[in-house]
């Protein structure tokens, strides 16, 4: 096995995961004006903003939207579409990125994804751990109340 410099490490799972491998969500959001146009969500997962990379064009959706309990992040047995981003409409319809988001055991799958991920491989479905990722949702949702 070649070895790698320090800087090619990185303690991230693949693009390309077998079932075993889980990637890690962390959640931010932008306060809006000034800093930015809007109150908007940010979603990495494995370090990637997976909104940039998804399409440039759009912005996460206000976190109380898409993180509130029960919300469109939630996941359950049944596979469900939600929106996590959308764009400024330039004529007609805004232009939204959607996911698929499902539970299996102890398992949360997105799926219909299309991202660059690192090595510029495109990735379609990232798995998570139920508790991680609901873990991560509530707290990011939690941290809303002390920037109102």
């Amino acid at each position: 096995m070649p070895r790698r410099s320090p800087r090619a490490l990185r303690a991230t799972a693949p693009d390309r995961q077998s079932d075993s491998r889980k990637s890690t969500l962390l959640i931010s959001a932008c306060p809006g004006p000034p800093v930015c146009a809007a109150v908007h969500t940010y979603l990495f997962v494995d370090g990637l903003d997976v909104v940039a990379r998804s399409d440039s064009r759009t912005a996460g959706l206000d976190p109380r939207q898409l993180l509130r309990p029960g919300g469109p992040l939630y996941p359950a047995d049944t596979p469900r579409s939600a929106a996590v981003a959308t764009g400024e409409p330039p004529e007609s319809e805004p232009d939204r990125l959607t996911i698929e988001v499902r539970l299996r055991g102890e398992t949360v799958i997105w799926s219909d994804l299309m991202y660059a991920g690192r090595d510029d491989t495109t990735v379609e479905e990232v798995r998570f751990d139920l508790e991680q990722y609901l873990g991560e949702i509530e707290r990011a949702y939690a941290a809303l109340k002390d920037h109102p």
